[in-house]
């Protein structure tokens, strides 16, 4: 494994061709996908043709800095799930989003906030980001409470025109931190 960052319990990589089938497992949990689809699974031929190409394409047009990530236990080599540190369609470069889908198994043991508070380090610190948002659900507290934890404020609540699943009528929050709020005591 070529680690892109390793944090105290965590390794993160970049996706490569053969990690459709632990993409297709994250998707299928219901309860992984409950705030994005309403629990509804990803197919599996759209993750083939269609997901992981566009991952593989994102890692190779920002040179391989920025994208999703795979991320492993360093104890055992398990699957966790993903992080992603990537601008938006037509973003620049130093504004990017944060993100994170993590399997049943990784919740609750603080994996969300590790791995992002090492992403954030790295954007702030390595990358020249000066902006980093995340976005989920407002009903999402789990999501929510790993933002506030890593010093994001809320910026804004928004209504997408989305399929409708339980909650979206509370709208979708965004988070914001600068790399000057970062830096400070």
């Amino acid at each position: 494994m070529d680690p892109y960052l390793e944090t105290d319990r965590l390794l993160l990589r970049r996706f490569t061709a053969e990690d459709a089938d632990l993409l297709i497992e994250l998707d299928s949990d219901p309860a992984v996908m409950r705030y994005l689809t309403g629990g509804k699974p990803t197919p599996a031929q759209d993750v083939r043709d269609r997901i992981l190409p566009r991952i593989l394409a994102g890692l190779e047009k920002w040179e391989y800095k920025l994208g999703m990530l795979a991320a492993h236990e360093k104890d055992g080599g398990a699957f966790v799930g993903w992080f992603i540190l990537r601008p938006g369609a037509e973003g620049p470069l130093d504004e990017v989003e944060l993100g994170y889908r993590l399997r049943r198994a990784a919740w609750g043991k603080g994996y969300a906030t590790e791995g992002s508070q090492a992403l954030l380090r790295k954007a702030f610190t390595e990358l020249g980001v000066h902006l980093v948002w995340a976005e989920t659900m407002f009903v999402n507290r789990g999501s929510r409470n790993v933002m506030e934890k890593l010093g994001m404020t809320h910026v804004d609540t928004y209504f997408p025109e989305l399929e409708p699943i339980e909650g979206s009528e509370l709208g979708e929050v965004r988070y914001e931190l600068t790399a000057r709020e970062w830096a400070l005591p």
